[in-house]
């Protein structure tokens, strides 16, 4: 580094803040990256301070440092002097303050090297920063809150965040900052003579003489433990002392006028779908790294992720039951701390000596034990996380037990209104007598059970800690089945109300919604299958569309023959009965099991014309044609598609309009009228748009590249199936993205595209679930999610894609295998078998394979291309016939 370049060194020869903190850093024996976990900032911060390149830094970013670094007395004044770019500071004067333990007799403590700020040195923090930001900035505003609560369960990090805000703030308190610790069994006197005690005075004359106006914060740790005499010592000492801010912890808030609560909630979880490259980002992951870190020398392997993952969530983020899973790092690798505590999170205890870790509440904070004046000893008990939300839980009325006892079934977040219906009396279903949950969910709040995070409607969730120990004692008393069968009607109600927007405009917004919820969705079905078959199968009914935009298909057909199959929904509503009935077949057509679910539709489409219900009709007729599609009977889908479309004009039904249009487009390709295919298409598009089924129009535009690709358009069938498959993904339709992919890919490979191509078929195999060889084989039996035997569209589509670009090669060879192998596959679509027939018979100019194309093209009815005609030119002549 050039002198010009060097900005670490003071004209004026002072020592500056990068060389302040790079001495004190190494002095530590840390590395800039632990001294940025440490503190909580990002690496580069403390880079950039050290080498310069930041001339002012926030104020917050130092404190956080310095406390980092463990600064104390004319060290830290320094160390901040420096950051302001001013001279090292005389220390404040001494205010006399130090810290007490109040009980029955006042224990004090040394004060710390820095007189003005008589606490304990703040610990490294995770994942708190919008707190400490929002706090400083509460605490030293000019018409600030006189009292701030910070609020929550045990273990969640109230004293810690206490601790480090007091010294963030203590500059704007020149007066002094200093604490007391609340024991059990203290009075009025006790805790305000060890109040002002820690402020240097004995007597609250003194103290209004000795502050004479200027500000000082007192901390109040653990509050709890006597509510009465802290909330009128509190009230006694803002009311003498206009200067005097008060900043406390515990379970519930103290309870005065002006009070400003801040309910401290569990750090941050990844959600199930997080990316495990990225878990580092998340605090909860970040703090369990930091503590395993203390027991064990080696950091998460990748094959530990997973399990790391699922246990910050089910530890629920809660940095007490982070710590005590992570200090059992040191015998058990994180797979084996899941499958060990993963279901016995409440047995989770402290060590005997709590002292060992002191930023966690004192054992007898949850003893229940009363201290007098000379009873006070010291408890050397474990406790557990149970007991910990216990003593919340003891805080609540008991119809306010009772109602988080029926909140706890839900899963994950959950809304008011769901609240609202899960809380209604047993015998108003109907909801004719309201009740207003929201004064509940407040108490919740301020006693931090419940977690509120984001801006939608479903922000609600208990803290999982409260979940589990609720779901103990709802089942300890005898009405957890209750409280479940309850669930489950919600959670129907919820997604019948739901599942009409799975079609239309509001699709993206109803998808959305069904997956917040489908945790609570999976639980309620299990539990009413059996407990309550009529409401798991009008839950089951509604969901054929959710389960099958999330590939959930397979899983979905089974719950719902098995519901059909359960002898207590015999006697269910036919119409009820018929709507699961057409689920089954609509997923069946998914993993290309239709045959087996032919008759199932055709018995659907009759209930509905039965019973006069046009739109199940009209659901019937597409669903149906689909299946006959797949076994080949052509000519009778073409018939269920036009008997859709005429019943839908009849009716007025746009939508189904475009869906019946869309059917006939692919008829239109399969007679090789591709001119009657793009007509159809644009009246697809058309009607799309005027309904605002943005799907639809999605379908037609994947429709659409096939057509342009069979024409040779292949440039126009890529951009035209990309365009489509962008779409698909926000929308969430996995089969018909693979389709689609298919196309491009195809276009791809008939245009020369190798690597794209390439590409596309490494994305289709990872997408199936099925390993495609390098080289084609024999087709084999498999059984997964992914489809009920081998030969899934993706499969053929994959060796149709290797036959074009083995042909682009030059290898006729390699080609026909991968055409023969496209052409067996028994779920590929009868085009395009057809297509791959015309491959093979290109590349081995074998007369017996015109011949079985001759066979497919008639009994399904599809006409050659005139491009696929020109390839066979040749053979045909030779053969003496013509194509059919």
């Amino acid at each position: 580094m050039t002198p010009d370049h060097d900005r670490s060194r003071s004209p004026a020869g002072r020592t500056t803040l990068p060389e302040l903190l790079r001495g004190h850093r190494r002095a530590a024996g840390l590395t800039q990256a632990e001294l940025a976990s440490r503190a909580g900032v990002g690496v580069r911060t403390v880079r950039d301070l050290e080498r310069g390149r930041s001339i002012r830094p926030q104020r917050t970013t130092v404190e956080l440092l310095a406390g980092a670094l463990a600064l104390t007395g004319t060290s830290r004044a320094a160390f901040l002097a420096a950051a302001r770019g001013v001279g090292a500071e005389p220390a404040p004067p001494d205010a006399t303050s130090t810290t007490f333990g109040v009980g029955g007799n006042a224990t004090s403590a040394a004060a710390p090297a820095d007189p003005s700020v008589a606490l304990p040195p703040p610990v490294a923090l995770i994942g708190r920063e919008r707190d400490l930001t929002e706090l400083a900035g509460m605490l030293t505003a000019e018409r600030g809150p006189r009292l701030v609560s910070l609020v929550g369960l045990a273990g969640v990090g109230k004293t810690a965040l206490a601790t480090s805000v007091a010294h963030l703030v203590a500059s704007a308190h020149p007066a002094g900052v200093a604490g007391v610790l609340v024991g059990e069994g203290a009075d009025g006197p006790d805790v305000l003579a060890a109040s002002m005690s820690v402020l240097g005075v004995a007597r609250l004359s003194e103290l209004v003489a000795l502050l004479a106006g200027r500000p000082t914060l007192l901390v109040v740790d653990a509050v709890e433990r006597a509510p009465g005499p802290v909330a009128a010592t509190v009230h006694r000492l803002i009311g003498a002392l206009p200067s005097l801010r008060v900043l406390v912890t515990g379970r519930h808030p103290v309870g005065l006028p002006g009070e400003r609560v801040w309910p401290v909630a569990p750090l941050d979880v990844p959600p199930p779908e997080a990316e495990h490259s990225e878990l580092d980002a998340w605090p909860a992951v970040a703090l369990f790294t930091a503590r395993l870190a203390q027991v064990r020398r080696e950091p998460p392997t990748p094959a530990e992720l997973p399990a790391l993952a699922a246990l910050v969530r089910r530890l629920g983020g809660l940095p007490l039951a982070i710590e005590l899973m992570a200090a059992r790092g040191r015998l058990l690798d994180l797979t084996e701390l899941l499958d060990r505590y993963g279901d016995r999170v409440l047995d989770l205890a402290t060590p005997a000596d709590a002292s060992a870790h002191p930023g966690w509440d004192a054992p007898e904070a949850l003893t229940g034990r009363t201290s007098g004046p000379d009873t006070r000893a010291a408890v050397s008990v474990a406790v557990t996380l149970r007991d910990a939300v216990a003593f919340s839980y003891r805080l609540l009325a008991s119809d306010e037990q009772a109602a988080l006892r029926q909140l706890a079934v839900f899963g994950n977040r959950w809304s008011v209104e769901l609240a609202e219906e899960m809380l209604a009396d047993e015998a108003d279903r109907d909801g004719t007598v309201a009740i207003d949950p929201v004064p509940l969910l407040d108490r919740f709040v301020e006693l931090g059970l419940l977690s509120v995070r984001g801006t939608g409607s479903f922000r609600f969730r208990l803290l999982d800690a409260v979940r589990d120990y609720a779901i103990e004692q709802a089942a300890g008393g005898g009405e957890l089945t209750c409280i479940r069968r309850r669930h489950a009607e919600v959670i129907a109600r919820l997604v019948a109300r739901t599942a009409s927007d799975l079609v239309g405009p509001r699709l993206p917004d109803a998808v959305h919604r069904l997956d917040e919820m489908s945790s609570d969705i999976s639980s309620s079905l299990a539990h009413a299958a059996t407990d309550d078959p009529l409401t798991a199968l009008r839950l089951a009914a509604c969901l054929t569309r959710w389960w099958r935009f999330r590939g959930r298909d397979v899983v979905g057909r089974q719950w719902l023959r098995r519901l059909l199959a359960d002898p207590r929904t015999a006697d269910a509503d036919p119409l009820l009965r018929g709507w699961a009935a057409l689920g089954v077949a609509r997923l069946a057509a998914e993993h290309g099991a239709g045959a087996e679910e032919l008759s199932t539709a055709r018995a659907a489409l009759d209930t509905f014309r039965q019973a006069g219900d046009v739109t199940g009709e009209l659901e019937a007729r597409n669903v149906l044609g689909a299946l006959l599609i797949s076994v080949g009977q052509q000519d009778e889908a073409r018939e269920q598609a036009e008997a859709l479309l005429r019943l839908a004009a009849r009716n007025g039904r746009t939508r189904d309009l475009a869906v019946a249009q869309n059917s006939l487009a692919w008829h239109e390709i399969r007679t090789g009228d591709l001119a009657a295919a793009r007509r159809r298409l644009a009246a697809v598009d058309r009607l799309a748009a005027e309904s605002g089924e943005q799907r639809l129009r999605v379908l037609g535009w994947a429709n659409r590249a096939e057509v342009a690709r069979l024409e040779g358009w292949y440039a126009d069938a890529i951009d035209r199936g990309r365009r489509a498959i962008a779409a698909l993904s926000e929308l969430g339709d996995p089969g018909r993205r693979r389709r689609v992919l298919g196309t491009v890919g195809l276009a791809l490979a008939q245009d020369g595209r190798v690597a794209e191509a390439t590409e596309v078929l490494t994305e289709l195999r990872a997408g199936g679930g099925e390993a495609v060889p390098a080289r084609p084989t024999v087709p084999r039996p498999r059984g997964d999610d992914a489809a009920l035997a081998w030969g899934g569209p993706e499969v053929g589509l994959c060796a149709l894609i290797e036959g074009n670009l083995a042909l682009h090669r030059g290898d006729r060879e390699l080609a026909a295998e991968w055409f023969a192998a496209s052409a067996d596959n028994a779920g590929q679509d009868r085009r395009d078998a057809v297509e791959a027939l015309v491959g093979l018979a290109a590349s081995t100019a074998d007369p017996a394979v015109l011949d079985r194309l001759d066979r497919v093209c008639a009994e399904h009815g599809i006409r050659l291309l005139p491009q696929e005609s020109g390839l066979l030119y040749a053979l045909i002549a030779a053969r003496g016939g013509p194509a059919q």
